[in-house]
């Protein structure tokens, strides 16, 4: 430890470093049910620090061979992607400048807070809408890193569709410029000679001589985070060469971002939702094409679990909305009492639109909700909540996004255990996979809370579990097995949302086959030679360590 330390100083790194046994302990874990313990936490103050750091050990690797860097900002990854047993690399500390934003782009560094740039687009009128449901906690490299999805992806798409450019350190040291080229700038970069000019020569051979396999390996699904996203980096019919496509959502395993520059959108100054209480979901199959052929903005979903567990621990929202809020809530949650009266529903859809005024959105929610009570299906639509500022449906919008948070810190007794929590499948198949899923968490015994978008059919199921317990330990891989079968019997993805991390990264194979995970071998082997970018994620990943480093202690 001590000669790592003295490495890092005389490197000239001018940040801070801390080995503390308490720092030691907190960056140990993110929000994954994994724990890895690294040597030293370091905080660079600027691009030079990282590139120093991304040189000095690629300079000792080969005489310390478990010498790494992992990325680190918010740590709220709920896959294992922000912990390991070298050098953690915390971006929160320093890399948090906002540093220019405009009606159409915004450029930031990665440790700033979501909720901390959001704000500062609005006054222009424009979003960056890819956020997760932890956008009160998540950092824009997180989201980068991880290529973030959440409640608006139905109508906006991913983070991958929202980057203009982004500074990156390669793993000899540099930072460089990396965004969409046209065919002649591809091969000016092709030219180089130097370690920037062999990876996009490497790559775009990569992607040439593989183009049609790569192509039909995308999954067919609205949105995956695993693997690498091969198949859009370069394209023959438009000509575009995309490095940022397999950049965003690596998890900081093919360098580090070092700044982001987001496309930004218009954002729609009013929204209304219609609220669907469903006592069963044997009609699901029939209701979800109906609400999507109206194009809404969002259309979300929590279970009976959820809502119980929000009513159980109201108390909590106090801190998180504060006297005024938490009143409002409340105020507003009478009107449903009726609805519990009758009986819990299994499920609650939230269907949200937009517009640019008050009467567009109001007319877009009461066309549905005539058509979905024309169409007299057993499933039961209790009531409908409409309300064109947000205000009365943000009671609905604190239990979907605030659930994982909940079940983390008030749940005592068990803890949660994110391993089956973002997978997604056709919306078309949800009346017959719902079922099943929830067969095989009654199976394993698991009590789980599943909310998720319903628009995309992708779900994020989150077990509360004594993992400290061996035989509740060893249920953690049969029914992990069990629900990946399942989804891709469906021809879904494993991951959304969330990525590989340490808890997907070993079904990778299963996911893509062999020749798709060869490839991602050799793009990792490409841009980082030396393994020194976060190793056991992604292809480097195996459930023979994943499973050893899971938490025994909480």
């Amino acid at each position: 430890m001590d000669k790592l330390k003295q490495l890092i100083i005389d490197s000239g790194f001018t940040g801070e470093l801390d080995d503390s046994a308490k720092t030691i302990e907190a960056y140990s874990h993110d929000a994954s049910l994994f724990e890895i313990k690294p040597e030293i936490v370091v905080y660079p103050k600027d691009s030079a620090d990282v590139e120093r750091l991304v040189r000095l050990v690629s300079e000792h690797k080969d005489s310390m061979p478990n010498l790494s860097l992992t990325a680190r900002s918010a740590g709220t990854d709920m896959a294992g992607g922000a912990i390991n047993d070298s050098i953690i690399v915390d971006f929160r500390k320093h890399f948090t400048e906002i540093e220019l934003i405009t009606r159409t782009s915004g450029q930031a560094q990665p440790g700033v807070l979501y909720r901390d740039f959001e704000p500062r687009t609005l006054r222009h009128g424009s979003l960056m809408p890819s956020f997760p449901a932890s956008r009160d906690l998540a950092s824009i490299g997180g989201m980068v890193a991880n290529n973030s999805g959440g409640e608006k992806s139905l109508e906006y798409g991913k983070t991958k569709d929202f980057i203009n450019e982004l500074k990156l350190v390669f793993a000899d040291g540099v930072e460089r410029t990396v965004k969409p080229l046209h065919k002649h700038e591809l091969d000016q970069k092709m030219s180089q000679d130097d370690f920037e000019g062999e990876v996009y020569r490497r790559i775009y051979e990569l992607c040439e001589q593989n183009y049609d396999k790569i192509k039909q390996a995308k999954p067919n699904v609205s949105k995956n985070s695993m693997g690498y996203t091969l198949w859009e980096v370069w394209d023959r019919e438009t000509g575009i060469f995309d490095l940022t496509k397999l950049i965003v959502g690596s998890e900081g395993t093919l360098g580090f971002v070092t700044d982001i520059t987001f496309r930004l959108v218009p954002a729609k100054p009013h929204s209304g939702l219609l609220v669907l209480f469903l006592r069963d979901i044997d009609d699901l199959g029939e209701l979800i094409p109906a609400v999507l052929v109206h194009k809404p903005a969002t259309f979300e979903s929590f279970d009976d679990q959820t809502l119980w567990l929000s009513i159980r621990f109201m108390p909590s929202f106090l801190k998180l909305l504060g006297w005024k809020r938490f009143i409002k809530l409340l105020f507003n949650l009478i009107p449903d009492g009726w609805q519990l009266l009758r009986g819990m529903p299994k499920l609650v859809l939230m269907v949200e639109f937009n517009g640019e005024t008050v009467e567009e959105v109001r007319s877009k929610i009461r066309l549905l909700h005539r058509e979905l009570k024309s169409k007299k299906a057993r499933y039961e639509i209790n009531g409908f909540e409409e309300d064109a500022t947000e205000g009365k449906s943000e009671k609905f919008w604190v239990m979907r996004r605030q659930s994982f948070n909940l079940l983390r810190s008030k749940v005592k007794d068990k803890h949660t255990a994110p391993f089956i929590d973002d997978l997604i499948v056709n919306p078309q198949y949800m009346v017959e996979f719902l079922p099943r899923l929830r067969k095989i968490i009654k199976k394993y015994h698991l009590f789980a809370t599943i909310a998720g978008h319903m628009g995309d059919g992708n779900f994020h199921i989150i077990p509360l579990m004594r993992l400290e317990n061996k035989k509740e330990r060893d249920t953690l891989l049969p029914a992990m097995k069990e629900v990946n079968d399942l989804v891709l019997s469906y021809k879904g993805s494993l991951s959304g949302e969330h990525n590989d991390g340490l808890v997907r990264g070993p079904w990778l194979e299963q996911q893509f086959g062999k020749d798709i995970v060869a490839l991602f071998r050799q793009i990792k082997q490409i841009m980082d030679p030396k393994d020194i970018f976060n190793p056991h994620k992604k292809a480097d990943a195996t459930w023979e360590f994943s499973y050893t480093h899971i938490r025994d202690h909480f």
